[in-house]
């Protein structure tokens, strides 16, 4: 909510020239805009019953000076495809055929995404991905979410009855949420979350009327989950309410970490002995980069922790089709995994989710290919490795890139980017600029955010929007332009940030 109103400033604020925006006909990154419709329908009679019209396209209002760029770069949102990024073909393949059966006898298609499509179709009511699936989700989808679990953890067993296909991650965070929340006044719940945080939490916690118990993440530790400062945030909100939810977001979103294990042990531990109920977000799990770290899933490692750990402590975990290699943001397909919930708590948990009938079925689809994707010895499984690859190999470069460019500008400075999709740098604003936001009433990153946009068309966050320590300012970008957009994005970036310190030196 916090991104999307910024995003709304951000359009207002943006004064191209009118004739010049009609010249140009789109605006990339922006969409097809209704001045772009304009310039490309029939021009209309400039006569009424034999009178001019006085208002015309060409005597309007030009509304402001032509701006120092031509196009606005979106780097403001996490949408790879929208950014360019070409979808996986073989996840294309299947959903086309699930979306379309006729196709199943067409020869282009290979074998492997034909079983495939098949296979789910004979679980959709009338074989059709256009009925309701049950609650859940389709059945066989789960028990392919179930296999892909165990397989990534090890051997650690999964039970379909314990996945539920969601509208994406985010659906299945705000259900959760839904049933955890109770109490009132000292006894309302408290939902600790990292700062910086993904906007998604603090709205549904606001929504929900709980209460936002803030833990930070440790900044000049590349971004590092410490148990001291968990221990910190939970004994100083018991005075307040009863903080009983401890959200975890790893690869970080918007901070690019990855948690290592002893970290994981730690959080799991703390859980345990404070009578928490964890919710891990693990929807960038494929996206990690460097090569001193690696994704551990919160299931396994409290597995690995023994079972009076794996056997007591209730956690949720989340995946999507949104990020990752696949960048599917538009088919909102995701599931969540449940451990350890108390069977009457699983009951009221179905009642819940029945009232939105179902996540869609072709999002669901998507969510299958995710997991079960072509294997060795599969005629399409060469193809989706190359391409698998390749795509998670450019974002890695593109880390690297990002971070080493940030850091060699002056007043920036930006931790590794371990994961995820994002840079969160920070950046160090002179005192009279920092005034000259609060006059126009702005968080001082914000004010930075929309001067960087009305001189260089590029799109970013503020900090502010994500929640950081106090004095700290910073902003997010997503890392996913097309690596020449990216490298002239970057100097632009430094260009103006070296002028905007003259400016307000």
């Amino acid at each position: 909510m916090a991104t999307m109103c910024v995003i709304q400033k951000i359009v207002r604020r943006t004064g191209w020239q009118f004739k010049h925006q009609i010249g140009h006909h789109r605006i990339s990154g922006l969409g097809q805009s209704p001045y772009c419709i304009a310039a490309e329908a029939p021009a209309l009679e400039n006569k009424v019953n034999g009178r001019h019209r006085i208002l015309t396209l060409q005597s309007m209002n030009p509304q402001g000076v032509k701006k120092p760029f031509d196009e606005v770069i979106k780097a403001n949102i996490g949408d790879a495809h929208a950014m360019g990024q070409q979808p996986i073909t073989f996840l294309r393949q299947v959903v086309a055929l699930c979306t379309y059966p006729d196709l199943l006898d067409n020869p282009s298609f290979p074998q492997d995404a034909k079983r495939r499509a098949k296979r789910i179709l004979e679980s959709c009511g009338g074989q059709s991905l256009g009925s309701y699936s049950i609650s859940q989700g389709v059945h066989c989808i789960r028990e392919d979410v179930a296999r892909y679990i165990e397989k990534r953890d090890g051997g650690v067993p999964a039970d379909p009855n314990n996945i539920y296909l969601t509208c994406g991650a985010s659906d299945g965070i705000s259900s959760i949420l839904k049933i955890l929340v109770s109490g009132e006044d000292k006894s309302r719940t408290g939902v600790m979350i990292p700062i910086p945080q993904y906007p998604l939490y603090s709205a549904a916690i606001s929504e929900l009327n709980a209460i936002q118990v803030n833990y930070y993440l440790d900044e000049d530790n590349c971004w590092a989950l410490n148990v001291n400062e968990l221990r910190r945030a939970f004994l100083h909100a018991k005075q307040y309410c009863n903080p009983k939810v401890l959200c975890i977001i790893n690869p970080g979103n918007p901070t690019g970490q990855v948690q290592n294990k002893r970290c994981i042990e730690d959080v799991i531990h703390f859980a345990w002995e404070e009578g928490l109920f964890l919710l891990a977000d693990e929807v960038y799990q494929d996206n990690v980069y460097s090569e001193s770290c690696q994704f551990h899933s919160f299931k396994k490692v409290l597995h690995d922790m023994g079972q009076e750990y794996f056997n007591n402590v209730e956690l949720v975990s989340f995946h999507s089709t949104s990020k990752g290699y696949m960048g599917e943001c538009g088919y909102r397909g995701g599931y969540m995994e449940v451990v350890n919930l108390h069977p009457d708590v699983t009951a009221q948990l179905v009642k819940l989710i029945s009232v939105r009938l179902c996540s869609p079925v072709p999002g669901q689809a998507a969510m299958d290919v995710v997991v079960n994707p072509p294997q060795p010895g599969e005629e399409s499984f060469e193809q989706f490795i190359r391409e698998k690859e390749a795509i998670l190999g450019n974002l890695a470069q593109k880390a690297k890139l990002t971070e080493e460019l940030f850091n060699k500008v002056p007043g920036i400075k930006c931790n590794p980017l371990q994961g995820a999709m994002y840079a969160f740098p920070r950046i160090f604003l002179p005192e009279k600029a920092i005034e000259k936001a609060k006059e126009h009433q702005m968080a001082p990153d914000l004010f930075y955010c929309m001067k960087l946009l009305e001189e260089t068309g590029i799109c970013v966050v503020p900090g502010s929007g994500f929640g950081q320590n106090d004095g700290t300012y910073h902003f997010r970008m997503t890392i996913l332009p097309p690596a020449e957009k990216l490298k002239i994005l970057l100097q632009k970036v430094k260009d103006f940030h070296v002028q905007f310190l003259e400016e307000y030196a």
